[in-house]
This record gives C-alpha cells, structure tokens and sequence, in this order.
C-alpha cells in the first residue's frame, strides 16, 4: 500500500529549558481536547523550541489564546504515514531529492504494529513542490 502524505500546520512555542515544561503545555493540550498528529521538543540557545502538528489547527490556536500560550505563525510540514519496511524514509528523501528539494529537518518513527511515521520541513518557498513529489 502506498504511504499517505499530507500537508500539516505546526505551530511552536518557546519555553523555559527545565524538567516539566513540555508536560505542562501537553496537559494544558490534552485537558482542552486538543489531538496532535505530532509533537518534537528541543533545546534553542538558552530556551526550548516545542513544535505542535495538530489535527485541528483552529482548536489548537483557541486553546492556545485560553491557555496564554505565545504561539508563532502558523506553518507548514508535512506528514508521511505507511507501512514499516526497510528503506521507508529514505524512499520518500529521494523523491524529494530527485525533485532538487532540500529537507530542512525530518524526524521519522516506528510506530509499531508494522508502520512507520515522519514529519519533515522544507523552506515555504518548496512545500507544494515537495508535497507533490512526494505525492500529496
């Protein structure tokens, strides 16, 4: 079966570099109802960068003015989905490779059960090229 990939919306927060601060935005999250198809955290300069794809972005947006959280602009990756096999992700790098598209960031996961998942970035100037290729 052929992997899904799609367009997504993330946004992302900066918050203090210090045990918990990523579960407290979550629960806050989850205690409003918002599902998320992927979320990354990690360190930038003396802060953390949490990114959020969510699977509504405009429940995620107003739980987020509720919450008081600053969130940045609304931006775009896009969201592989498929069967686990050996080479999954590097299958999908060279399409985009083929099409001269350069991958900003990617973060790709076992999902058990014999699927995989990932999320990738490319500069806005190349995301509808990429999703293309890609077969979006």
């Amino acid at each position: 079966m052929p992997d899904t990939v799609r367009s997504v919306d993330y946004y992302y927060i900066m918050t203090p570099d210090k045990p918990g601060e990523a579960c407290r935005t979550l629960d806050t999250l989850k205690a409003a109802g918002v599902n998320l198809l992927a979320f990354s955290g990690f360190p930038s300069a003396r802060k953390s960068q949490l990114d959020f794809v969510p699977a509504d972005s405009s429940a995620f947006v107003e739980a987020a003015k509720r919450a008081k959280l600053k969130i940045s602009r609304r931006k775009s990756g896009i969201l592989i989905q498929g069967d686990d096999r050996v080479g999954a992700v590097c299958e999908n790098l060279a399409k985009l490779a083929a099409a001269k598209i350069n991958v900003t960031a990617i973060d790709a996961v076992s999902a058990g059960m014999g699927r995989f998942g990932a999320i990738l970035w490319v500069k806005a100037k190349d995301h509808k090229r990429a999703a293309k290729a890609l077969g979006a």
